[in-house]
């Protein structure tokens, strides 16, 4: 449990332009006072995040979107009654206040309310808004707890706040609500369906047209393992072969049986789409620090309620092609 004596000192340490990672209900964010454009260029050098590269705004309750918004359409209201607090990311036009550096240079601006206890009781205090990507290296697993935080970065991070794991496990749906119709830029645990049911229309793809927005890259949430995504009937067979020549293999599959195969590391996967996401980050970290040549992962089912999972392993797996130092 995180004390009042723990909130108040990270809301010190964001007032003085430091930096905080806190729980939320999807993954820890690495948090820096949005208003203080020099504390949010903390986040882009301690992550190693591209300056174009946006990051989302939490706030503490829907009220305070005027500060942050030059425009709240309806549909926004509408998503902030049903969703909020939770995981969905609303972008909307910003208001003139907003530093460049929060939005990418955009003229849009990325805004959330998280639900955790702790990222609401740490909001309600400090007042304003926290600028706040996933507390993990750019374009890499994000982290879904405290020790992960502290692994990550070290001492880079003035302070850490211990809220447990992350209950949803992968970051916010994102709806794009700047442009003539919603669109949903990326996927998470609130479906498409779900958001049109609110809304009276299923929100468009993204274009080429659409804002920048965070984890939206092909390639992203990945392990320094390479990573291959496998049909299940396939997995054994692929893993014994590069075990035979002299390849040591991780896997992160539905089975529970794991095969007899020299050095092979093996994850049984939750079979239901809301465990497997609880379980996602976590499990590709301990398959990436087992010190394997490749991570093997069944692929999940193309169902609507896998699709947040789906995306973010197939940008996990693009990801990990992808040398530490591009």
């Amino acid at each position: 449990m995180v004390s009042d004596r723990e909130i108040e000192h990270a809301v010190a340490v964001l007032r003085a332009g430091g930096l905080v990672a806190f729980p939320t209900e999807t993954v820890y964010g690495l948090g820096a006072d949005a208003a203080n454009p020099d504390a949010v260029r903390k986040i882009f050098a301690v992550k190693g995040r591209p300056a174009t590269h946006p990051v989302i705004v939490h706030i503490a309750d829907a009220v305070q979107l005027p500060a942050w918004a030059a425009e709240v359409p309806e549909a926004a209201h509408r998503l902030a009654r049903r969703f909020w607090p939770g995981p969905l990311t609303l972008i909307l036009k910003r208001a003139r206040s907003v530093n460049d550096v929060v939005t990418g240079g955009q003229d849009t601006v990325a805004v959330r309310v998280p639900s955790h206890p702790v990222a609401r009781r740490l909001l309600a205090r400090f007042g304003g808004g926290i600028a706040a990507p996933s507390a993990n290296r750019f374009g890499r697993v994000s982290a879904t707890t405290a020790e992960h935080v502290r692994r990550e970065f070290g001492d880079a991070v003035d302070c850490v706040l211990d809220g447990g794991e992350a209950d949803v496990g992968i970051e916010s749906a994102i709806v794009d609500l700047s442009g003539a119709a919603p669109a949903l830029l990326r996927p998470g645990w609130i479906r498409a369906d779900e958001l049109a049911s609110v809304i009276g229309a299923w929100p468009a793809a993204g274009g080429a047209e659409a804002p920048r927005a965070p984890g939206t890259l092909a390639a992203h949430y990945a392990p320094r393992t390479v990573l291959i995504m496998v049909e299940g009937d396939l997995l054994v067979e692929l893993a014994g072969s590069l075990t035979r020549v002299g390849k040591r293999v991780a896997a992160l599959a539905f089975s529970a049986r794991r095969p007899l195969l020299q050095g092979l590391a093996w994850i049984a996967a939750p079979s239901d789409a809301r465990g497997y996401a609880h379980a996602l980050y976590a499990s590709l970290r301990a398959l990436d620090d087992a010190g394997c040549d490749a991570i093997l992962v069944e692929k999940p089912p193309q169902a609507p309620e896998w699709a947040a999972v789906n995306d973010r392993l197939a940008r996990a797996a693009a990801g990990s092609a992808v040398p530490d130092d591009t």
